[in-house]
């Protein structure tokens, strides 16, 4: 069974920092592509960074781009979001992705974990 669980959310004040953590499960993911998205209340779902297993080639959206870092540990099958200078604007509920098609279909979700950043 394909797992992907996400932690490490929490409450964190404005300029303040969290690590996210994905551990995948279940089957090889050296050919997908694993990503973060999140959503906030009342918004749409948003893309946030992805990684290729594989290459570590990475993508940021322009919102987090400087911010955030998104990362990969082969031996622990853990994708990492390293974010930084956390701003209220970025409290969301935070989802992990994983996806043979990236920004076309996403094959797998975990159940989310909430950040709050406080003014």
């Amino acid at each position: 069974q394909v797992q992907l669980v996400e932690s490490g959310g929490g409450l964190v004040q404005a300029g303040g920092s969290l690590r996210l953590s994905c551990a995948a499960s279940g089957r090889t993911f050296s050919n997908y592509a694993m990503s973060w998205f999140r959503q906030a209340p009342g918004k749409e779902r948003e893309f946030v960074a992805d990684i290729r297993w594989s290459s570590g080639y990475t993508a940021y959206a322009d919102s987090v781009k400087g911010r955030f870092t998104i990362s990969r540990d082969n031996a622990k099958n853990t994708v990492y979001l390293q974010m930084n200078s956390l701003k209220p604007e970025d409290t969301a509920v935070y989802y992990c992705a994983a996806s043979l098609t990236p920004y076309v279909g996403y094959n797998y979700w975990g159940q989310g974990t909430q950040v709050t950043v406080s003014s």
